[in-house]
């Protein structure tokens, strides 16, 4: 029995080699993350392994992830909804609140209908294969354009074609060599979200008309923070009724979860009857849905969270540049500090938490290879008191690692 036992441990362990070699070579390279435990409510102050650290990588733009007008309506919710949906939208688990959030985000998009999914990746995977039905369809989408892209457009028989990052000559090349695809998609990311740059919309939309392709654009980054009252990037550009479907998402701006699709009735229709995470996973929950219907409230009565957000980021970059360090090609409260190799951000990020600032390396394959980064995300929750810690912070380790 003991030989048996020792055997069998033996066949388990050899066949999953690959996986201690790959781990192993993480660690090697400088690439394993290791992931840090928040014990504490999401906001500029956090608490980490019993230590009180700055919060400066956070998607929680606007604050709202604590807020206290945000809990208190979850409370009411669960009070009245209880918890969880029971089921697929398109069985039994389309609530009340599910219609009163899409119809909220309709009104704040623009749009004339939304469709709440539970994630953001998940709106993109609902959201790209019903429009991308066969081989006989193609897809042009930006070389880097987020996982959940490249992932839902994998999960389709779609020709593809993928263009140079923002460039709309290429795309337009692409373009000219797909032309006698029936059905022509273009994806892009709305604000690329480890640069902070932005998509070229209006030359998108422009020669997407030229070609009769569908333009479909994810606003993670965009929402709560362009545009009037953090409308996102269409409503940037004035682009209402020029762009065919926005994917938005819950988590960052909006300090829930969950996604929507934003798109034409006919379209949101279409979606309900062909969106597989829609039709195969249950709604979100009571909770996520209450909360984000609160803060998409928020963001429409007032836009002082999104002006303070632009009044912190531009704050923070003028003076990480003033001490030298490369922030990019930011166009957004993104603010990628360049370092180069995945040691160094490495080491960067564990001397800032060792002087109290929680800020987390970004390396290959999120970023490309010799492009690593801290990648600071600056809120409205943030006070100047709390930048300025931030600052010092920077440059006390960019001066040990002779980096400024």
């Amino acid at each position: 029995m003991i030989l048996t036992v020792v055997f069998h441990t033996y066949k388990m362990t050899a066949k999953l080699d690959f996986v201690k070699r790959e781990l192993e070579a993480l660690k090697q390279e400088g690439r394993y993350n290791y992931i840090r435990v928040i014990e504490s409510p999401q906001g500029p102050w956090l608490t980490i392994e019993g230590k009180k650290v700055l919060n400066m990588c956070s998607n929680n733009y606007l604050g709202l992830c604590n807020d206290p007008r945000v809990v208190k309506a979850v409370q009411e919710a669960i009070e009245e909804y209880g918890v969880g949906p029971g089921a697929v939208r398109s069985i039994a688990g389309t609530m009340t609140l599910h219609r009163q959030l899409e119809s909220k985000l309709a009104e704040f998009k623009k749009t004339e209908r939304t469709l709440v999914l539970q994630s953001g990746f998940n709106a993109n995977l609902a959201g790209i294969g019903p429009l991308l039905p066969n081989a006989e369809a193609a897809v042009f989408t930006d070389e880097l354009n987020h996982a959940s892209i490249i992932d839902g457009i994998r999960l389709t028989k779609a020709k593809r074609y993928i263009y140079k990052h923002r460039d709309t000559a290429d795309l337009e090349q692409k373009l000219k060599e797909g032309k006698d695809h029936p059905i022509k998609v273009i994806i892009t990311d709305g604000v690329f979200s480890m640069d902070g740059d932005l998509a070229p919309m209006p030359e998108i939309v422009e020669v997407a008309e030229q070609y009769g392709a569908i333009v479909m654009v994810d606003d993670a980054h965009g929402e709560g923070v362009l545009g009037d009252h953090g409308r996102g990037i269409v409503d940037h550009f004035n682009l209402h009724g020029k762009v065919d479907v926005e994917v938005g998402t819950l988590s960052k701006a909006f300090g829930v979860v969950g996604g929507y699709l934003a798109a034409s009735t006919q379209l949101i229709d279409y979606y309900e009857q062909k969106g597989r995470p829609y039709l195969f996973s249950s709604a979100l929950t009571v909770p996520d849905t209450a909360a984000a219907l609160k803060s998409v409230e928020i963001l429409m009565e007032s836009d002082d969270l999104v002006r303070k957000l632009w009044d912190n980021a531009a704050y923070f970059k003028k003076e990480m540049q003033a001490l030298g360090f490369d922030t990019g090609i930011s166009e957004t409260p993104i603010t990628p500090i360049m370092l180069g190799e995945s040691k160094i951000a490495q080491e960067f990020s564990r001397k800032l938490f060792e002087k109290q600032v929680f800020a987390t390396p970004i390396f290959y394959p999120t970023v490309p290879k010799g492009k690593a980064r801290i990648r600071v995300m600056i809120s409205a929750a943030h006070s100047k008191e709390d930048l300025d810690f931030g600052l010092r912070a920077f440059e006390e380790v960019g001066k040990e690692l002779k980096l400024i």
